[in-house]
Formats: structure tokens, C-alpha cells, sequence
């Protein structure tokens, strides 16, 4: 496995429309989201050790979040070689990890690159009018989510993300 880095997007980019299946069997898209204060966006799957790793940790930090905040799931690695990846394992991990928020599949790989995402775990946290605000490594979500609460605008200095590759097709 080769440790990689997430790319440092501009703060202030836009979030990018998506249309994904979820593991409730319903599409989502980004609008769905549009009463949410903060949207996090996480790029997940999972078999990344670096994902098994801080999973109950988000799960912990989603289940004390307010109502205002919403974090949602995305599983780019969309590829054959990594079966445990499959949209029909991501429920039977989501249900063994006690997963509180919506996990989507992105199986053409559109939204990751549309995102620029490129490691898992991957972290986006935008603003209510979902402007790119913290893009970062997880230890930062909190308080990037607290500031946004707040209206405060989160720090630039930001730590990426490191984790597995995305398994592009």
C-alpha cells in the first residue's frame, strides 16, 4: 500500500454536483443536502486500513454533531481488482461499523475526480453555500466544523489528507 496525499484544493472552490446510488438503495445528490449549515464530504471505501482506522471515530464525531451539519460518504474505488470495495460489501462493512451517515457509491468515478479526491480517507468541508472551507486530514474536522458554526472561517493552514490511493479504473 503507498501512502498518499491529498491534494490541496483552493479554499472557496465550489462543491460539485454528484448523483449516486447509496447503500439504502436511493440516489443522492448534492442538492438533497442544501438545508445543511456544514457539509463534509468524506471519500471512503472499505478495505483502506487508513479508513478502518478512524471509521468509529467519525461514526462518534457524526452522532454529536448538530442537526445542522451533515456528513455524507463516498466509495470511489470502483474497481474489480478490490472486490471488498463493491457497492455490495459497503453495507454489510457499513452495518458491522454502525455507519450513522449516507455512504454512496461513485461507480463511473466521476464525483472523486470532479472533487479532486484522490486518497482515503479524503476530507471536504463546505459552508452553507458550499464553498470549500477545510480541506484537510480529520483531525482538523472538528474544529473546521466548529468554526463553521460559529461563522467563523476555519484556519488556511490545513493539514492534507493521507491514506490509500484511490483505485481508479
Amino acid at each position: 500500500m503507498v501512502l498518499t496525499e491529498s491534494k490541496m484544493l483552493p479554499l472557496g472552490s465550489e462543491a460539485p454536483n454528484f448523483s449516486l446510488k447509496g447503500i439504502d438503495n436511493e440516489m443522492h445528490n448534492l442538492e438533497e443536502y442544501s438545508s445543511a449549515k456544514v457539509l463534509v464530504i468524506v471519500f471512503m471505501c472499505n478495505h483502506c486500513p487508513y479508513v478502518q482506522k478512524i471509521w468509529s471515530d467519525m461514526v462518534s464525531l457524526v452522532a454529536v454533531m448538530p442537526s445542522e451539519v451533515q456528513f455524507v460518504g463516498i466509495n470511489s474505488n470502483a474497481n474489480s481488482n478490490y472486490p471488498e470495495d463493491s457497492f455490495e460489501k459497503m453495507s454489510e462493512y457499513a452495518k458491522e461499523k454502525g455507519h450513522n451517515f449516507p455512504y454512496l457509491y461513485d461507480e463511473n468515478q466521476d464525483a472523486a475526480k470532479s472533487y479532486g479526491a484522490v486518497c482515503t480517507p479524503d476530507f471536504f468541508v463546505y459552508d452553507a453555500q458550499r464553498k470549500l472551507s477545510y480541506r484537510g486530514n480529520f483531525d482538523g474536522i472538528k474544529s473546521a466544523v466548529s468554526d463553521l458554526l460559529e461563522n467563523k472561517k476555519p484556519t488556511e493552514s490545513q493539514k492534507p489528507s493521507m491514506g490509500c490511493s484511490i483505485k481508479w479504473n
